[in-house]
């Protein structure tokens, strides 16, 4: 990591809940960052244990907090090291690994570790997404059909019975749940959407509209979901804005994630740019 951290002390977080994340891979990374030279100071099985804020880690000397773990665990320590002048190395560990995505594309952690270990890498602050409950490093999803994350998470878990009881339900919430507007656009779709995907980019917030309207939707959607990402099913791209504000037709509160994480959301939210507030490392263009 020559050049990428002040030391070579490191304080690992990892998530043993993760999708990715297993002995034998958490063994291979600590094998590749002692490989590149770099020392693990501290270990945080997150959430079991709290994870690191800043004071800890001036007390301890750390230049670098590595995070092994899925969207979640890693938009937990991300957002609470916020004005932390030391960097962050986000690896893949969960399902979706969209931040890792992002900032190292495809790699897998021990590749992540050889390119900055052959002096790749470089710190930047990309943008993230502003709202009522916080920040959102990669994304937010609001409407009834936020209930399909949980047929994700069954899918997952290798649970069939639970994929299919989920399934239902989300497509029961997608018709008869109060569905979701983007205020200025309302008469793009007067019905409204299922969910609204909201993620931030240089240009600003990108936003795509979801439906589910008839039964080749339900299967296009399941279907995404069996490939790994329900947000790749049915829907519309409603273009790139500074600024976006959703609302619920009827008035009910809106079905929220942030992150992939649930929130109760209210009748409307409204999300803007923000700049994430510590360094992140990637290594994306050393590929």
């Amino acid at each position: 990591m020559t050049g990428m951290a002040k030391n070579n002390l490191i304080w690992l977080v990892y998530n043993r809940a993760s999708g990715s994340n297993d002995e034998a891979s958490l063994a291979a990374l600590e094998d590749a960052l002692h490989q590149a030279g770099m020392t693990i100071a501290q270990r945080t099985c997150f959430p079991e244990e709290p994870a690191p804020v800043a004071e800890d880690l001036m007390g301890e000397d750390i230049g670098t907090v590595c995070v092994f773990a899925g969207d979640g665990t890693i938009h937990t320590v991300v957002t609470g090291l916020f004005g932390w002048p030391g960097r962050v190395l986000v690896l893949p560990g969960g399902t979706m690994n969209l931040l890792s995505h992002q900032l190292h594309g495809e790699a897998t952690p021990v590749e992540i570790v050889a390119r900055l270990a052959g002096g790749g890498g470089r710190t930047t602050r990309p943008p993230i997404l502003e709202g009522r409950y916080g920040y959102a490093l990669t994304g937010a999803l609001a409407g009834p059909g936020t209930e399909w994350n949980n047929a994700r998470e069954a899918m997952r878990h290798s649970a069939i019975g639970e994929l299919v009881s989920s399934a239902a339900g989300a497509a029961s919430q997608s018709v008869s749940g109060d569905r979701a507007v983007l205020r200025g656009f309302e008469d793009v779709r007067a019905e409204g959407y299922a969910a609204i995907s909201i993620t931030p980019q240089e240009a600003g917030i990108s936003v795509k509209g979801y439906y589910a309207d008839d039964l080749g939707d339900y299967l296009g959607q399941l279907a995404a979901i069996v490939t790994g990402d329900f947000r790749n099913g049915p829907h519309d791209r409603l273009g790139t804005m500074p600024k976006v504000d959703i609302a619920s037709l009827g008035g009910e509160p809106l079905g929220l994630l942030m992150d992939g994480e649930p929130h109760q959301g209210q009748a409307s939210e409204s999300f803007r740019i923000a700049i994430c507030e510590v360094d992140l490392i990637a290594t994306l263009d050393d590929a």
